[in-house]
């Protein structure tokens, strides 16, 4: 029994379409996932503050 599977291979290709709206909203979804992410991380600068002065500042408001 002869095999004709291997001729057959080269007569039928699926033809290949790209789905360019759903492609962007892929990616326009990926992108809006990146930016939450980075918006939940993000850490406040810390800065350096003097506790000393913002008690001496409080006694003076509570003096008054």
């Amino acid at each position: 029994m002869p095999n004709f599977a291997p001729q057959f291979k080269t007569l039928f290709a699926m033809a290949v379409t790209r789905l360019k709206r759903k492609d962007r909203r892929n990616k326009a979804i990926a992108t809006n996932k990146v930016n939450a992410i980075k918006f939940l991380t993000q850490t406040p600068e810390i800065k350096l503050v003097d506790i000393e002065a913002i008690k001496a500042e409080f006694a003076a408001k509570a003096a008054k």
